[in-house]
């Protein structure tokens, strides 16, 4: 068997497309789409496109999906306190807009983001019992690194039986050890810290880190053409001139094992 993995989407729909037709090429069998395929500027195509494979989809949440639930169910949006974080606090000004209008998209789909897990296990040919998660085992909002020491995260993946562990949430390829534990990052498909494109992982019998190139203009004036609050925004940091990854661990430098949103 083998098994792609698609983490942190954020509503890129053109890199899903191409990313899903190298998969194909690739003969998986199955996908498991690790959390935050929300928010981003096309959700309801992202979704429609996941839902309807002709291929066996896992799917588990992030905190990109509990935030936009948060939205959904609040009777008073503007005092929601989890907005991808989980300590409290209302939503901040630059991340209010982008999150309620992505929960406005979606009324139909509240009851199936609902019912996504938090993990999900396989058994791969080649790598054994294999656990995937948002951002670690016990929680959607950790951030940690491939520099990360492993004293910091003894407790983080303490009782955890799989060979390896697949994360994302922080937009950057990685493969480490936590002591016995392999764990890689599979990247992001809509938002990478790093070269313009897609990243995702391709498992069994190996490890394969993918990256996949696709039509940038293209795909950034179709983002442009959404009612996307800040689509100009994503069309230009997200897909055409994507943080480098050293500016980004930079910029976590600080945040490590701490929740944040990302």
């Amino acid at each position: 068997m083998r098994v792609a993995v698609l983490n942190d989407i954020h509503g890129n729909l053109p890199a899903l497309e191409a990313v899903l037709q190298e998969v194909r090429r690739e003969g998986a069998d199955q996908i498991v789409v690790g959390g935050d395929v929300l928010p981003g500027p096309m959700p309801r195509e992202t979704l429609a496109l996941l839902l309807n494979l002709d291929l066996s989809v896992h799917f588990l949440y992030g905190n990109g999906e509990l935030a936009v639930l948060a939205q959904m169910t609040a009777p008073d949006p503007s005092a929601v306190t989890y907005w991808g974080v989980s300590g409290g606090g209302t939503l901040p000004e630059q991340f209010r807009e982008p999150i309620r209008w992505t929960a406005r998209q979606l009324p139909q789909y509240e009851s199936l983001l609902a019912g996504w897990p938090k993990t999900v296990s396989l058994q791969i040919d080649g790598l054994g019992d294999v656990l995937f998660c948002h951002a670690t085992p016990r929680s959607e909002t950790e951030i940690f690194f491939e520099h990360t020491a492993v004293e910091k995260l003894r407790p983080v993946f303490a009782g955890v039986n799989a060979s390896l562990v697949v994360c994302g949430h922080v937009h950057m390829q990685f493969d480490r050890m936590v002591e016995k534990i392999r764990v890689v990052n599979a990247g992001s498909v809509g938002m990478p810290f790093g070269p313009s494109g897609a990243d995702w992982l391709l498992l069994g019998p190996d490890v394969q880190f993918r990256h996949t190139s696709y039509d940038l203009e293209k795909a950034a004036a179709r983002v442009r053409a959404t009612s996307y609050p800040q689509a100009r925004e994503f069309a230009e940091t997200n897909i055409l001139n994507p943080p480098s990854k050293q500016k980004m661990l930079e910029a976590f430098a600080s945040a490590e094992l701490i929740e944040k949103f990302s």
